[in-house]
């Protein structure tokens, strides 16, 4: 019977730090994966050591660093990569070297010039390989998305025979439908001989936008792992984002599945990432973004403010958010005026408040936003400012 917990394998140090601009030194890859450790997740990948002595160094302080959390390595299906990141990895108490190869058609003709078979012994001996070092192996099939789910199976169950605990099915160009995402983890979990012995695990890109539906499908047909970074950072539109899988699960009880994520940590972890790699998070970005719990629209703000989950099924502490924001603007009503001027300290009267708010129209016309050094200019230049202050 499936586990109803799932891992959460963040790959921000790897996979996220491929976006241009975003190179992190030694010491700034320490503070994140401290961080990471204190979030909960399972599985920090801290770089692909082979790469550069940089990475590999990144790589060899972390496994020092970390005491409860698995570290891991990136690898090619290549002897001297898998070798140069278990050497990486001495100092890990939880190692784990992660290594594949592209299944794709077109990675098999156009990148490697191999055959389907050649593919399949080339994975087999880098598992295998791997595994005379570590115990914790998980093997990714690249470009699993656009993978023909037969040979796929025919794959991963060679990876198994050579000791994957892991199998990585990743959406490497973000190609897949949640539909065709789902089938195909449902077809692996129905059809690979010894599935039993490894877990399924979900890498989705987001060139569609799809990266965190394809993941809950995969959770919902059998996968038990989301690989994905803080903010969905990563290569080209990015990866699939932590903060949204583990806030879907959690709002979700039905799917009775559920994290060992600190959820209280995902914000302060959003802006450190953010503040490190100097990507500005968009402001409507879910569960972390600056607007997230922002409400500007009259009919919204008044539903808030009589009762939160009228517009907002998630409680902003709960992330470690602030309190929901009511930002004052030309579409706000009278009801978002008043609980604003109220936190300033002006108790309005509603014959106080029909005045002070035609005054406030004026303002909000002229700005995007009004501040609360506005609120005290609106009603101190309202003609019942002297009634309102004496009452």
């Amino acid at each position: 019977m499936l586990s109803t917990e799932v891992k959460i394998f963040d790959t921000t140090l790897r996979d996220g730090e491929q976006v241009p601009g975003c190179k992190l030194n030694t010491e700034q890859k320490l503070i994140i994966a401290e961080k990471l450790e204190e979030l909960g997740v399972d599985v920090i990948e801290a770089g692909f050591p082979v790469s550069s002595p940089g990475d590999f160094r990144s790589v060899e302080e972390i496994s020092k660093m970390i005491k409860n959390t698995t570290v891991c390595g990136l690898t090619r299906a290549v002897k001297n990569d898998i070798k140069v990141a278990a050497e990486a990895l001495k100092f890990a108490k939880h190692p784990r070297i992660h290594t594949g190869i592209g299944t794709s058609d077109s990675h098999i003709k156009y990148k490697f010039n191999l055959t389907r078979d050649q593919i399949i012994d080339r994975a087999f001996e880098a598992v295998s390989y791997a595994k005379s070092f570590v115990e914790d192996v998980e093997f990714y099939a690249e470009d699993a998305g656009r993978t023909e789910n037969f040979y796929l199976a025919r794959v991963c169950e060679v990876a198994i025979k050579a000791g994957a605990t892991v199998l990585n099915i990743p959406d490497t160009t973000g190609y897949c439908l949640p539909s065709e995402y789902g089938a195909k983890i449902k077809y692996l979990y129905e059809n690979v001989k010894g599935i039993e012995k490894a877990i399924l695990s979900c890498h989705c890109h987001n060139d569609l936008g799809l990266a965190t539906a394809n993941s809950i499908e995969g959770l919902i047909n059998g996968a038990r792992q989301i690989e994905c970074t803080i903010n969905g950072i990563g290569e080209r539109a990015g990866n699939t984002a932590l903060e949204e899988v583990v806030m879907i699960l959690k709002q979700h009880p039905h799917l009775n599945l559920d994290t060992n994520i600190k959820t209280k940590n995902l914000y302060g972890v959003s802006q450190l990432v953010s503040e490190h790699m100097g990507i500005y998070t968009q402001p409507n970005k879910a569960i972390v973004g600056a607007n997230a719990f922002s409400h500007s629209s009259g009919i919204h703000q008044d539903g808030v403010i009589k009762q939160r989950e009228t517009y907002e099924i998630i409680d902003p502490k709960d992330v470690g958010a602030s309190a929901s924001n009511i930002v004052l603007t030309a579409r706000s009503g009278r009801a978002a005026l008043a609980y604003r001027a109220k936190n300033v300290g002006y108790e309005l009267t509603k014959l106080q408040l029909d005045v002070v708010y035609l005054n406030f129209l004026s303002f909000a016309d002229r700005k995007k936003e009004i501040k609360d050094s506005d609120i005290h200019q609106i009603i101190e230049t309202s003609r019942v400012y002297q009634e309102i202050i004496s009452a």
